[in-house]
């Protein structure tokens, strides 16, 4: 699947709006943080976090002195001692001789303990977590079908296992004015003409007929444009490795929607009447020819 597809997903995070006024940052949100960062970003932190910890009680062994064979004034031999106490290895050439520096020591071993049992559950946490790899079409398209106007993207399972009763949902958002000169943010569903699949892999292609019930009915580029619309598509179902839910979201602007095309296909027949599905060309748009069914203008770019 193409690599552009995939991080469609994570820009979808990415909404560009600010949040004024929300409380504080709790130990709770950080651990949630740590599960949706990527595996660099963790592994940093919590090396980050490893060393300043034995930074902070390298320091203390400096202000209160008492451990044999380290140089004195010196930051680096407490660095390594401190690194040996907490790392439980304890090679035995430096070693506390006053009841501070043993106090210090004691506090490091237990402070070692938790430190490791976090750590230890956290990097779990993230390993054992099922992530998918649904895939959404670059651009999502609005062309004829059957002389009727329909809206069209396509899904798929970027990895070799199925997803089981995968749901597939789509939401329109645009800005109303209401008569009382405010502005409203609406969403309003968009309901695919099928919505479940039992088993996705490879590529799904999502259709919604644009008729008089839709929220798109006598929609145009301009109007799409003027109200800011927008589409956000969620996949939900269960990996059938794992047995775990699984989910991926795409978000597409108005500049994202391309009239007047399809999707182009992706599947055939060889010589001996094998199926081939070709996913080099799961981004690929073809434009249509207009039909009385079918108002808009050609603004296909394949």
């Amino acid at each position: 699947m193409p690599r552009k597809a995939i991080s469609r997903e994570a820009s979808a995070a990415a909404t560009g709006v600010t949040v004024i006024g929300a409380p504080p940052v709790s130990l709770r949100d950080v651990y949630h943080l740590f599960l949706r960062t990527s595996w660099p970003v963790a592994l940093g932190a919590i090396v980050l976090a490893w060393l300043a910890i034995n930074a902070v009680f390298a320091d203390l062994y400096l202000t209160v002195g008492g451990i044999a064979s380290m140089r004195p004034r010196s930051f680096w031999d407490a660095f390594c001692f401190s690194v040996q106490t907490m790392g439980t290895i304890g090679y035995g050439s430096m070693y506390p001789t006053t009841v501070a520096a043993n106090s210090i020591m004691i506090a490091e071993s237990v402070t070692s303990l938790i430190v490791t049992a976090v750590a230890t559950g956290m990097i779990f946490a993230k390993f054992s977590r099922s992530t998918s790899r649904v895939v959404f079409s670059e651009r999502i398209v609005i062309g004829p079908m059957n002389g009727v106007p329909t809206l069209m993207l396509r899904v798929g399972n970027a990895r070799g296992n199925s997803i089981l009763e995968a749901t597939v949902r789509i939401a329109y958002t645009r800005t109303e004015r209401q008569k009382e000169g405010t502005f409203f943010y609406r969403m309003i569903d968009v309901r695919p003409t099928r919505d479940r699949s039992p088993a996705m892999a490879r590529t799904w292609t999502v259709l919604h007929p644009i008729t008089p019930d839709s929220p798109l009915y006598g929609a145009t580029p301009e109007s799409v444009a003027r109200e800011d619309g927008e589409f956000l598509v969620t996949v939900v179902g269960i990996d059938d490795t794992s047995l775990q839910q699984v989910h991926a979201r795409a978000r597409y602007l108005d500049k994202d929607l391309v009239w007047g095309a399809r999707h182009a296909d992706v599947l055939s027949e060889d010589r001996d009447g094998n199926i081939v599905l070709d996913v080099r060309r799961f981004d690929d748009i073809e434009p249509t020819e207009p039909t009385e069914g079918f108002p808009y203008p050609r603004d296909a770019r394949a």
